[in-house]
């Protein structure tokens, strides 16, 4: 179980920055959060390497290495060769000095190993008659194939690796020695952990320089030469082959790196495209001088290249070289647990995602997967959400949008900030005669509209709510609301046509005023008969007129 790679979920931003960096998909998107998928995970680091948000995080095991020193067992460091590219000027000695004050009883290279490992390769070469031999050094290709091109398993080298050959190499030099592996890799933690027994703790750089910084101890910058050193050309990209005699029994040797240029190659030996070939093969780009921990940023390949190729001497290391069956080490195939799904489940995916047909599959690469129907494989096997699509969620977002828009009862018109139409809806066509959309849009708004609202909402940032306007030009009385949105620079205009209510409004004060001028002409015509019958009347008239004139004040009030 590979627990050498956690996330932070509080960090995880879900950009799917990882998952289009995994060379093998084996990240899962669950309630918005990444997952490694331990069973698929090859541990090449990429995830770690690329995510902006610092989310992924190797174990540190520079705790348990501590015991061990405490413990008072001699604890001797593999040192990968690659240090000279991460430690700028810094030798083999001066690491042995500042690791000896860490508490470390010795430090040696695993370019002894790897002149070991090398020298096994040879042999093979030489009397094993093998059609393909594919190098075992890097453990994330050997997972590579053992779960993704069990077909190729029987071409991969059955070699330890350099840093398990020189670490099983110093527990049979020093009785009861305890060995820590430090390096650029996150795959080596794995490798030390599935085969027990051989290495008993890995550092990376990163550890190291961190645990060197506390304890305030620095690297001095010296370098020796030591002309018997070839195999530190390993963690270059061909540096296996750099070390070894060339054209043994007529093999083509070859080297390639990078997860996907492997995969690549792969590909076309299952298939049976290539034979009579030696093929180094490194999971990260300029093999291990490019390691997902070099520091992490610490990516220079040129100048990492010349630093390893002037630390490395000529001639082989003076090492003996243990028995064949010694450096032996068995691969089996891992079986993965996703499944591959039924057609019906990938088309039913795809329907879920929104394509419908193939005009529909960008295939742009957004939700981290090469095409759609990739996502759609994933949605089955539970490792993506439909929701990973940025057409997707943009086309339904402009769909509920468009849904807001045309049905709203109002009319809808939106600006950029040179005061161009950019939408206009139905409703506030109807409301300015305007027979189709593309009729207005980019046009200045000056065109339809006067834009002295848009203009002061634009400059005062102040949004302008229900203001009553008339549009001379349309014979219109709208109810006006003008929206400044600073994000995303937009003016945004809603226009409620009250033109019938104004309408309505006009023709009942027209009958408020009608009555009132009744009213007037009735009191005016009492008054008259007052001074006529006034002595008849009596009180009754002074009533009636006041009646008349309550009457006359509730009209001219409403």
């Amino acid at each position: 179980m590979i627990k050498n790679l956690t996330l932070n979920k509080s960090n995880c931003q879900n950009c799917y920055k990882c998952i289009s960096y995994c060379p093998v998909k084996a990240i899962r998107f669950s309630g918005n959060k990444a997952q490694i998928i331990e069973n698929e995970c090859i541990l090449c680091g990429q995830c770690y390497v690329v995510c902006p948000q610092n989310a992924k995080k190797i174990v540190d095991e520079t705790e348990k290495v501590k015991v061990m020193i405490m413990s008072g067992e001699p604890v001797v460091v593999s040192l990968a060769p690659s240090f000279i590219a991460n430690y700028d000027g810094v030798g083999i000695e001066s690491m042995r000095e500042a690791l000896k004050q860490l508490g470390f009883s010795d430090v040696e290279e695993t370019a002894i190993g790897a002149t070991m490992v090398k020298r096994e390769y040879e042999r093979i070469l030489r009397e094993d008659d093998k059609d393909i031999v594919i190098t075992s050094s890097c453990h994330s290709i050997n997972l590579l194939i053992q779960k993704y091109f069990p077909g190729a398993l029987k071409y991969l080298a059955d070699v330890q690796s350099p840093m398990q050959a020189h670490c099983s190499d110093i527990k049979r030099r020093i009785p009861g020695a305890k060995t820590v592996f430090i390096g650029p890799c996150v795959a080596k933690k794995d490798e030390a952990s599935h085969y027990q027994g051989i290495v008993d703790a890995v550092l990376t750089f990163e550890d190291l320089t961190h645990w060197l910084e506390r304890e305030n101890i620095e690297l001095k910058r010296e370098i020796k030469p030591e002309p018997n050193s070839r195999a530190r050309f390993f963690p270059t990209t061909g540096g296996i082959l750099k070390t070894m005699e060339p054209n043994v029994n007529g093999y083509t040797y070859m080297a390639t790196d990078s997860v996907k240029d492997c995969m690549v190659a792969l590909r076309d030996i299952e298939s049976g495209k290539i034979h009579k070939c030696f093929i180094e093969m490194s999971a990260c780009e300029g093999s291990c001088i490019g390691g997902p921990v070099m520091e992490k940023y610490h990516q220079a390949p040129i100048r990492d290249y010349i630093a390893v190729a002037n630390f490395a001497g000529e001639k082989d290391f003076d090492v003996p070289q243990p028995d064949s069956m010694e450096l032996k080490k068995p691969f089996f195939a891992i079986e993965l647990e996703s499944q591959m799904p039924s057609e019906a489940e990938i088309m039913a995916a795809m329907r879920q995602m929104g394509k419908f047909k193939a005009a529909d599959e960008l295939d742009c690469g957004f939700c981290g997967y090469n095409t759609c129907r990739e996502k759609a494989i994933a949605i089955c096997q539970g490792k993506a959400e439909s929701s990973m699509c940025l057409p997707f969620i943009k086309d339904k977002a402009e769909r509920f949008s468009d849904i807001i828009v045309k049905n709203t009862p109002s009319g809808f018109i939106v600006l950029n900030e040179d005061l161009e139409v950019q939408r206009i809806n139905r409703l506030a066509r109807k409301i300015m005669n305007i027979r189709t959309e593309s009729d207005v849009l980019g046009e200045p708004v000056v065109r339809i509209l006067d834009p002295s609202v848009f203009v002061s909402v634009k400059n005062s940032g102040r949004a302008v709510h229900n203001k009553k306007t008339y549009l001379a030009e349309y014979g219109k009385f709208v109810e006006q609301t003008v929206v400044y949105d600073k994000d995303s620079r937009l003016l945004i205009g809603i226009m409620r046509d009250i033109t019938e209510e104004e309408s309505e409004r006009e023709k009942k004060e027209s009958i408020n005023r009608q009555t009132v001028e009744v009213a007037d002409k009735v009191v005016e015509k009492q008054m008259r008969i007052v001074q006529e019958i006034a002595s008849l009347l009596g009180e009754t008239a002074a009533e009636t007129k006041i009646a008349l004139t309550k009457l006359k004040e509730s009209i001219s009030d409403e």
